[in-house]
């Protein structure tokens, strides 16, 4: 892998040097700084010329700065004469604004696809968008991966005989079926409508769930508004245990704290997409690495391999 550069940005560079310990590379370093303006300047520090650059952010709080940065990082790596630029972006928070569900709205997911193409990149590796239309944004390559079988490997350590994995909507049941089928259980999903960005309401559950072994299983969980108000349906049937699980681990305005707290949640599962602080880490919190399957598909890219052959189609691990 001579010809690879691995650079980070300062939302994730934790996931970055983890990328490359697996993939036996060096974390190139980046400088970031600020005008007195305001503005940002991004100078990546080592040769790209004709190297295949990847580019390792995350949009995550402060949203709007780490775009920025990573905008000018493409930018930066086009001005220096790389042969390809890959930006790796496990979680992409404008993939949330999908459709247009409101008179004169923004489409900030299809927004902000152009603008990373017009910066420079040429390949995007993404980790579980939050629609599948999202991956139609970009006019360029998109590799989607999940972290389904991560997720898996955790759970087979416990009895899965009467277990249930239930999704908050109808939305996400799709892939709560495949996880599902990947452990060997039941599906159910909640009937849930949305009011608003942190009010929910959930109806009721399909699916059997009373007596059984629930796994919550979610894409992302931000405010945790969707989880508290499924697991009041939950109790009204009566499930055995209940644990939660999701790929993004948002965690905004306290809700790991709040979902916590919750007496009969024996467990809190998620990836590092994103950072956790270790100040908001509860005891029940587990959180699974997806540097493993990030590194796989950065050599698989650069060596023009396969990468859907390890992703995708996840019903049929």
């Amino acid at each position: 892998m001579r010809d690879i550069a691995v650079f980070s940005g300062s939302a994730h560079p934790e996931l970055a040097e983890e990328v490359c310990t697996h993939l036996g590379v060096p974390l190139r370093p980046t400088r970031v700084s600020r005008f007195a303006n305001d503005c940002l300047e991004v100078q990546l520090q080592a040769n790209c010329r004709e190297r295949d650059v990847f580019l390792v952010q995350p949009l995550v709080a402060p949203v709007q700065e780490h775009l920025v940065e990573l905008l000018l990082m493409c930018d930066a790596a086009r001005g220096a004469s790389a042969g390809r630029i890959n930006v790796v972006m496990p979680h992409y928070s404008y993939a949330r604004s999908d459709k247009k569900d409101a008179p004169r709205i923004s489409i900030g997911g299809r927004l902000v696809a152009d603008l990373m193409v017009a910066a420079g990149a040429s390949r995007v590796l993404a980790m579980t968008l939050h629609s599948p239309q999202v991956h139609g944004f970009f006019s360029v390559p998109v590799d989607h991966l999940h972290a389904l079988r991560e997720l898996a490997a955790h759970f087979r350590q416990y009895d899965l005989s009467r277990t249930t994995v239930v999704s908050p909507d109808l939305g996400n049941a799709k892939e709560a079926a495949a996880f599902a089928r990947m452990i060997g259980a039941q599906v159910a999903a909640g009937a849930k409508q949305r009011y608003a960005d942190d009010r929910v309401s959930i109806n009721s559950v399909i699916g059997e769930v009373a007596g059984r072994d629930v796994i919550i299983l979610d894409d992302e969980i931000a405010k945790g508004s969707t989880v508290l108000e499924l697991l009041g349906r939950l109790r009204e049937l009566g499930p055995r245990s209940i644990r939660v699980a999701c790929t993004h681990g948002l965690f905004a305005a306290g809700a790991l704290k709040r979902i916590g707290e919750q007496p009969d949640v024996l467990e809190i599962v998620c990836t590092n997409t994103v950072p956790i602080r270790a100040e908001e880490r509860t005891e029940k919190l587990r959180v699974l690495s997806i540097a493993p399957a990030l590194a796989e598909a950065v050599r698989r890219i650069h060596n023009g391999e396969s990468v859907s052959a390890l992703f995708d189609a996840p019903a049929g691990d």
